[in-house]
């Protein structure tokens, strides 16, 4: 999108099946784990750009040795750095004695992070400060193997007053205010309850406290630990998790609004936030990936049994879709069609708009990332195009000419590349102070594809949430080639409401929807709707999650879909540009016919799927009309 929301952040698992002498002799390394891992994290890395780690665990490791290895690293380039530290230890083997690289037996006993259980997390921070301290996996650790336990995950939790509060009552005292140390301590509290009564249980039957270590760890329930956990969460989740001595588990939310997909076969269990990311490192097919249902865990026993279990009641299913418009990358087959679906179905509505006058229309799409959907809507203009061409062939009356009949066959869309972003300067605009004059040079254009007052300019965005970039760059940029009228055109709906589930969009104010709205309400004389909506969201602070609404819906319900888009093209226009703009946005009818599976919308429709939700939209008004640039949420 022209105008960036972050991404979120994304996970990576890997469990092997085998000993590492089995993938030293079929794959010809013992490093096969980490280097899918590797592969794993890069081909996710557009879902975090602050930070990243891995955490890898060894089975069966002699009381003495180390079993949990971890490191992070902070960053674009994290990943990178993080492998090139693993790989030195390795290097440094191949240096003093090669032969000892083909040894999976010497290289559990005497290398870090050659363990069998492997996790690796990438990083977009949504709360709090971005150090070092604050990336995943995070660690509690205990002299008890199987107390000690890893977790990172894709999350935001909307309740973390309410859990802390919870873990005050437990008698703990967590170091800071956050859902990542809530998770940690909440998991690792009903992990040592677990532990305890095991514990106790075979302590009376006579066992020693050797024995008693041994059996502990193979009749830990770690779906009784989850249930317990997850109780009172509010919030979407993807949570990988590993106990000291080799069990696991990735765990997804009741709404299922976070994604997770997974392979197992008799090698190795794998868990990613992508499709893609799994067939590209394993040249897995499509359809023998699955998904992790919603309030369900994949659960990889130390025995290497794996099942699909029930932690909590899932709900009605409200998978994010901006997953399918923009996160996910669009090498996902259902991702690419839909995307595609997303920009044919806006055919109607841009036709409408330039009164069906192809000839005199150039067609083309800004940033990259919407590509796909502009595939779709090029194939929705050539089927217009063959309608009408049938039409004027077979219902014609009169013989028609030569010159008629080669402009009819002739008619297509004219497609061009207008905008080309400038990589380079766009990292080189670093201060505020310089912003404002080089952004105008963010993008390079092609001239002379443009007949000057007579074309049409159709450009299509994947999503518009501020129009900050539109308004500074983009439409001057475009005005420059000299159409008439310019039509920017979302294949997503209006965002109107914060994000709270783990994408970085919370604030009311940064919302160019949001702020059309409040525009026609006080052009209008409405302002009363906004003091209203005050009142209404401070009452609702003493209700308890189930009595809270979103009440912030009322100040568009005075407006139509078309309303707001008329006064964002009036917002974001320049003053000086020569061209009228329009600005056509997705309808959330047509969202859903393309994404019928990931009916997740709140940021559009403001329908939260939590109770939670409808609590932080609320404190995000708040926070507006008191002046508080802060999320709304810890």
């Amino acid at each position: 999108m022209s105008d960036s929301i972050k991404h979120e952040c994304g996970i990576a698992f890997i469990r092997l099946l085998k000993p590492l002498s089995f993938y030293q002799k079929k794959y010809g390394t013992s490093l096969y784990g980490l280097n899918k891992l590797y592969l794993l994290m890069e081909k996710q890395h557009n879902r975090g750009q602050d930070g990243a780690g891995i955490a890898t665990i060894k089975l069966d490791v002699k009381p003495g040795h180390r079993y949990i290895s971890r490191h992070r690293a902070m960053g674009a380039g994290a990943v990178s750095e993080i492998f090139e530290y693993v790989q030195k230890k390795f290097a440094d083997v191949q240096a003093a004695n090669p032969e000892l690289l083909k040894d999976p037996d010497w290289l559990k006993e005497n290398v870090s992070f050659t363990g069998e259980v492997l996790m690796g997390h990438l990083r977009y921070g949504t709360h709090g400060k971005n150090s070092i301290e604050s990336c995943h996996p995070f660690l509690r650790q205990n002299n008890w193997m199987t107390r000690n336990l890893v977790i990172s995950g894709n999350f935001n939790m909307t309740n973390v007053d309410e859990l802390l509060e919870q873990l005050y009552e437990l008698g703990q005292h967590p170091k800071e205010r956050a859902d990542t140390v809530t998770v940690l301590e909440k998991i690792g509290h009903f992990l040592d309850a677990e532990n305890q009564e095991l514990f106790d249980q075979f302590k009376a039957d006579g066992l020693s406290n050797v024995e008693i270590t041994h059996k502990i760890a193979e009749n830990l329930d770690v779906g009784n630990i989850l249930r317990r956990s997850a109780k009172t969460w509010d919030g979407g989740y993807t949570i990988s998790g590993i106990f000291g001595h080799g069990d696991a588990f990735i765990m997804r939310d009741p709404s299922g609004i976070r994604p997770a997909f997974y392979y197992y076969d008799d090698e190795i269990v794998v868990v990613t936030s992508e499709r893609p990311a799994i067939q590209t490192a394993f040249n897995i097919p499509f359809e023998l990936i699955s998904e992790i249902k919603p309030g369900h865990a994949l659960i990889v026993k130390k025995d290497g049994k794996v099942s699909e279990e029930e932690f909590h009641k899932p709900t009605e299913q409200k998978s994010c879709s901006f997953e399918r418009i923009y996160f996910s990358r669009g090498s996902d087959a259902a991702i690419y069609r839909e995307r595609k679906q997303l920009g044919r179905l806006l055919c109607p509505q841009i036709l409408s708009a330039i009164n069906h006058d192809i000839k005199n229309t150039v067609f083309s799409y800004i940033p990259n990332t919407a590509e796909t959907a502009f595939y779709g809507l090029v194939e929705g203009l050539h089927k217009h195009i063959k309608t009408v061409q049938k039409e004027q062939l077979l219902n014609r009356d009169d013989k028609i000419s030569d010159k008629e009949l080669e402009e009819v066959l002739n008619m297509a869309p004219r497609v061009e590349k207008i905008a080309i972003k400038d990589a380079k300067l766009r990292t080189f605009i670093t201060q505020d102070a310089d912003r404002r004059d080089m952004v105008a040079h963010v993008y390079d254009t092609t001239y002379g594809l443009i007949k000057r007052g007579t074309d049409t300019l159709v450009v299509l965005d994947d999503s518009i949430v501020r129009g900050t970039t539109l308004k500074q760059s983009v439409l001057r940029i475009l005005d420059r080639l000299g159409p008439k009228k310019i039509i920017i055109v979302s294949s997503a709906p209006q965002i109107r409401y914060p994000d709270c589930y783990g994408i970085d969009m919370s604030r009311m104010g940064e919302f160019v929807a949001f702020e059309a709205a409040i525009s026609l309400l006080r052009e209008r004389d409405m302002e009363g709707v906004i003091f209203q909506t005050y009142e209404s969201c401070k009452a609702a602070k003493s209700l308890g999650n189930g009595q809270v609404h979103n009440y912030v819906q009322k100040i568009y319900e005075p407006f139509t879909y078309q309303e707001i888009s008329d006064r964002i093209a009036k917002i974001i226009t320049p003053k000086e540009i020569n061209a009228s703009v329009q600005v056509i946005y997705q309808t959330l009818d047509n969202l859903h016919a393309a994404c019928p599976h990931h009916l997740g919308d709140w940021y559009f429709s403001g329908d939260y799927p939590t109770p939670g939700g409808n609590k932080v939209v609320n404190k995000a008004f708040m926070n507006w009309m008191e002046g508080k640039n802060q999320r709304a949420y810890v």
